[in-house]
């Protein structure tokens, strides 16, 4: 997994490129990715700060995160700039009816497929065997792309939950 995630993401930027993941209330239909594709990439291809240009990058992964980069090596990101991108975002909200700032709900990949969970069920579907201490959970809090590619897709054991969940 952690390969094909390499090949999604461009291999220029710097490991300590600024990051941030939006994750979506539901999946996006093909055509629905397409389109915010298209949106990122309009918005990315003219990203600037303070006049500068951004070194910037986003996509649409697994139907329904979209995950937003800076390589800040030559110019950093300001608060404004950064306000621009959640401007975008939240645009994409109301055109999709779909939340990006819900962070009750923890996303699990089950059978290569990005699967919601809210958070007071995580211990009932460990319960029933829907998932395991193995399942890959997405890390939505990582912050660089390095800390993407080695860290967003973790085992349940290893992940900030571990600690909340029983897994007998």
């Amino acid at each position: 997994m952690k390969l094909e995630l390499s090949e999604l993401i461009p291999a220029d930027f710097a490991n300590e490129s600024r990051l941030w993941v939006y994750q979506s209330s539901r999946p996006f239909s093909e055509k629905e990715e397409a389109e915010i594709n298209e949106q990122l990439y309009h918005f990315y291809s003219q990203w600037q700060t303070h006049g500068q240009a951004v070194k910037g990058w986003a996509k649409l992964l697994y139907k329904q995160f979209v995950v937003v980069m800076a390589d800040e090596t030559g110019t950093n990101v300001s608060g404004c700039s950064t306000d621009g991108m959640v401007r975008v975002i939240k645009s994409m909200e109301r055109q999709y009816k779909a939340n990006f700032f819900e962070r009750m709900t923890i996303t699990f990949l089950v059978n290569d497929k990005a699967q919601m969970l809210p958070f007071d069920q995580i211990q009932y579907a460990i319960d029933k065997g829907y998932i395991h201490k193995d399942t890959l959970v997405f890390n939505n809090i990582v912050n660089t792309k390095g800390e993407l590619l080695e860290k967003w897709l973790v085992p349940l054991n290893k992940s900030w939950l571990t600690n909340r969940v029983n897994y007998f």
